[in-house]
């Protein structure tokens, strides 16, 4: 399984990917660095690269995953409810590909403020 290394300030996060043609992409474009924006408990940053949707791509996420969000050509981390919400579940503002989870707790993310540079690098096995 591939994993990689999430820094922002001063967090450090692993996570692993999945076996999706979008993890595929996305491990084949790091390491990746960019400014974070923030939409409720998601940051969010543009990697400059579009990505399909895939058929198994989802509205509704779970707690630390990963995904790509083609509108922003968005490398995504979900860690809690966003304005687009209903009840518990976390939903992303349109289809997202997810590749990836948090391994840990993801929650650490929401001291993470709008601006902040954040850094995605391999972590060789």
């Amino acid at each position: 399984m591939k994993k990689i290394s999430i820094s922002v300030e001063g967090i450090t996060l692993e996570a692993e990917l999945n076996d999706s043609k979008t993890a595929e992409k996305i491990w084949e474009l790091l390491a990746l660095e960019g400014q974070v924006n923030t939409w409720g408990d998601e940051i969010y940053f543009s990697i400059g690269v579009k990505i399909e949707l895939e058929e198994s791509a989802n509205e509704v996420v779970s707690m630390g995953d990963l995904a790509y969000w083609p509108p922003g050509k968005a490398f995504c981390i979900f860690f809690g409810k966003t304005p687009a919400s209903q009840g518990d579940e976390i939903r992303a503002a349109s289809s997202v590909n997810v590749f990836g989870k948090v391994v840990g707790d993801a929650t650490v993310l929401k001291q993470v403020r709008s601006g902040a540079k954040i850094s995605i690098q391999k972590i060789d096995n």
